[in-house]
């Protein structure tokens, strides 16, 4: 259980710490949730043992950065586990993704979610577009464009979420950067209504940092973002991505830049090789905490 007051029940399953992630809720600046949502995957289920996953490979890290020269144990750090799901029941899910968050952000802290599929976002942002508005950048590293409107007739999915979350609020400033996937309509979507990057990352990123450079900024890092060669556990791999080189350049460019949240989704252990996916989620979120939290 959460040692905080919520307004909702709200449980938490221990399956272990990330690394050095031992701090009590109260005393932490930096919060890991667990979010083990795997409801409306459209083609290889399995995310979510994500989460455990990646805390159990971040042990095969070490707590120094060498390209950052930063230490994880000069960061107060709290692993509340993975967040207790109805499984199949999608809004209540939500529901209960938005409290946690919502504890967070009002709490001052910054928070990393761990998915999970890539629908938890939603229910993520609704809290963080709540508190900061128009302010908000968010940053969405991915191979799809999940900006369909439904997928199937349903409207909840992670081919909707980043559709969903502009629905939220159309001012808020939305980059997609990677993207190599998606139907006709949401590329014309995003032409009108969002900042698309095809393709790469890297480039892009330093591009647009100079709008970015005064917002408060929200990242959601799509694991299949990556050639299926770096990062072959998810459940919808996208040949033609970017290398784990390029992946840790872009959370490097973001270095001491304002972010206030993150997430780290769509990890698939079933299908990972050698466990090389979760190894590189656990350093993604490594660099990530001693980059920019």
């Amino acid at each position: 259980m959460m040692r905080c007051k919520m307004g909702e029940r709200v449980n938490f399953i221990d399956t272990g710490k990330f690394l050095t992630a031992t701090k009590e809720y109260e005393e932490a600046d930096i919060v890991l949730v667990g979010v083990p949502m795997d409801y409306s995957v459209s083609f290889k289920p399995g995310t979510r043992f994500g989460p455990s996953s990646i805390r159990q490979a971040s042990y095969g890290l070490e707590t120094y950065s060498v390209y950052l020269d930063r230490r994880l144990e000069d960061k107060k750090i709290c692993d509340l586990g993975d967040l207790v799901l109805p499984y199949g029941n999608i809004e209540k899910s939500l529901r209960l993704i938005e409290e946690v968050a919502e504890k967070i952000v009002k709490d001052g802290k910054k928070g990393i979610f761990l998915g999970g599929e890539h629908l938890i976002t939603y229910g993520i942002l609704k809290s963080y577009i709540k508190k900061y508005g128009d302010k908000l950048a968010i940053l969405h590293f991915d191979a799809h464009t999940d900006l369909r409107e439904e997928f199937f007739d349903e409207p909840y999915s992670h081919a909707t979420v980043l559709r969903k979350v502009w629905e939220l609020s159309p001012k808020v400033k939305i980059y997609h950067f990677g993207i190599r996937s998606g139907e006709k309509e949401e590329f014309e979507f995003a032409e009108k209504n969002t900042n698309m990057f095809l393709y790469e990352v890297v480039e892009p990123l330093k591009n647009v940092m100079k709008e970015i450079k005064e917002n408060f900024i929200y990242i959601t890092f799509d694991i299949d973002v990556l050639d299926p060669a770096f990062a072959p556990g998810t459940g919808t791999p996208e040949p033609g991505g970017i290398t784990a080189k390029e992946a840790l350049e872009a959370i490097h460019l973001l270095k001491d830049f304002n972010v206030i949240g993150m997430d780290l989704v769509e990890v698939s252990p079933p299908y990972d090789v050698a466990g090389i996916t979760s190894i590189l989620a656990a350093k993604l979120v490594r660099e990530a905490i001693l980059s920019f939290f």
